[in-house]
């Protein structure tokens, strides 16, 4: 089961497996958005659902506090595609910039 927490300290949403890191979303506070540059998935974990519960999280918390999205990684950039209920978090004149 995959746990994601956010380390703030860290500036980085953090998926947990078995009590250890294994994957990391980036975030960069920008205004009233927020950035998110890169997420790495350690690749004993790649295909198992780290990637797209990190992206899940980090969008929804972002949502919950009330600020709009800037995804710089492919990565998220492509699951808002492929998840179009977090293309609202995309300021509008953005969209195209994302392919969303």
């Amino acid at each position: 089961m995959v746990e994601v927490r956010k380390n703030e300290e860290r500036q980085r949403y953090e998926a947990m497996v078995d009590g250890q890191v294994a994957g990391f979303a980036e975030y960069r506070p920008v205004g009233n958005a927020v950035m998110l540059p890169h997420t790495e998935v350690n690749s004993a974990h790649e295909g198992g659902g780290v990637g797209s519960a990190l992206a899940r999280h980090a969008l929804d918390d972002i949502r919950a506090a009330g600020k709009q999205v800037i995804p710089m990684c492919p990565f998220i950039a492509a699951y808002i595609r492929r998840h179009p209920e977090y293309v609202d978090l995309i300021h509008p004149q953005q969209r195209g910039v994302f392919g969303v």
